[in-house]
Order: structure tokens, then sequence, then C-alpha cells
């Protein structure tokens, strides 16, 4: 086929015809640029969406752990308090012997030894152990520290007393006795005393 068309109108229709499909690229150009900002502007709302619902998060787990830490140093606090409770009741129970024993010599006969000394398991009495040159020297001792005077004991009842074959092979100290003497309430060998501990 033969154009016969003059050449301005051809080279009008070439322009029309490149007008065409550069509005295309145009038209797709704008449509991709729309899409990838509407990409952008979706991808941008869910990381700030998943950045507020992660600090969310964040602040839920430093809150919880905060109750949790709180709950532990109750709990520690509590801990301390019972053990410095039994600290207490252990020591109000405690004997200074080293200061029971140098108020003992003081009113131990001079015919006599001691040889023992236990607390009881109530831990308001105290077993003591003696040898003696004669019966009476026993009976003495008994005596000295039921004396309230020195306020060591308030009772002290003699368990036995044996003469002349007893367990001491001291032939100077022949009798042993026994003695359980009961603490004065206003002794001083005690840490905490029944009047200082209430």
């Amino acid at each position: 086929m033969i154009n016969l068309l003059p050449p301005e109108l051809k080279e009008t229709y070439r322009y029309g015809r490149r007008n065409r499909m550069l509005a295309r690229w145009l038209a797709t150009s704008v449509i991709c640029l729309v899409g990838a900002a509407a990409l952008t502007a979706g991808g941008y709302l869910y990381l700030n969406h998943s950045i507020n619902n992660t600090n969310q998060q964040v602040i839920a787990g430093q809150k919880q752990l905060q109750q949790l830490n709180q709950a532990s140093i109750q709990k520690q606090v509590t801990d301390i308090s019972d053990n410095l409770k039994l600290a207490e009741q252990v020591l109000s129970k405690e004997v200074l012997f080293s200061q029971l024993l140098k108020r003992l010599s003081a009113v131990i006969p001079s015919n006599t030894i001691l040889t023992g000394l236990s607390i009881s398991q109530s831990q308001s009495s105290v077993d003591i152990s003696a040898e003696t040159t004669d019966y009476n020297a026993a009976t003495q001792l008994q005596v000295n520290l039921a004396d309230p005077s020195n306020q060591i004991f308030s009772h002290a009842d003699i368990q036995t007393i044996t003469c002349n074959g007893g367990t001491s092979n001291n032939s100077t100290y022949p009798c042993v006795v026994d003695i359980r003497a009961l603490f004065a309430s206003n002794n001083p060998f005690l840490f905490i005393n029944s009047k200082g501990g209430s």
C-alpha cells in the first residue's frame, strides 16, 4: 500500500503514535510510583504499629519484672526478719558460761571441785557435778547454790550423793554429788534474760 499523504501529515501521525506510546509509559510509571508510594506508606504504618506493640510489651515486661523483684525482695526481708527472731530466741536461752563459772567459783566450798556442768533440754536449768571431801561438803554446795543472794539459781536440788566407792578415783575427794539447779529469773548469765527479752 502506498501512502500518498503529505509529509507533514505523515510526520504528525508518527508523532501522534509516539505520544500515545509515551502516554502509556507515563501512565504505567505513574501507576508504579503510586503503588510504590502505597507500599512504602503501608510498610511504614505496619512498622510503626509493630514498634508500638513491642514498646507496650517491653513496658509490661518491665512492670512484671519490677513486681517480681519486689515480691522477691519482700520475701528476703521476711526471711531475714524470721532469722533475726530465731536468733533472738536462741540468744535469749544462751548461757554465758564464762560469767557463770566465775560466779560458781565464788560459791563453791573450798573442799569441793567442779567436775561437770551441762544445760538441760529445757535450757532453764543446769546439771552440776562435783567431787567433795565428805557428805557435809556436798550438802553445803547445794545450800550455797540455792542461796538467793547469789542471784544464780532460784532452786538447787541434790540428785545423787555417792561417797566411798562412787565413780570418783580421787582419794582426796571421795564423794560425788550431782545437783540440778534452776536459773533465777533475774540471773545475769543469759544474753537476754526474762526481763530484757520481753
